[in-house]
């Protein structure tokens, strides 16, 4: 017989690691709250997040800078 109640998914916030439900009734998953939703988005706002790499003569497309 199966359960009609699916088990409620845990994972750890991005932000601050505290466990929080991975569901629709969770307005802000994957983080815990609106708190460390909004300072994700500021890191990233601050491009934080940047993979940071040289820019060689081989990225450019030099036929649209003429």
């Amino acid at each position: 017989m199966q359960s009609t109640n699916p088990k409620t998914r845990l994972v750890p916030c991005p932000e601050c690691g505290a466990l929080s439900e991975f569901s629709p009734s969770n307005a802000f998953r994957p983080f815990c709250s609106e708190r460390c939703k909004m300072i994700d988005l500021g890191i990233w706002a601050s491009e934080g997040y940047r993979i940071e790499t040289p820019i060689v003569t081989d990225d450019l497309d030099i036929e649209d800078l003429s």
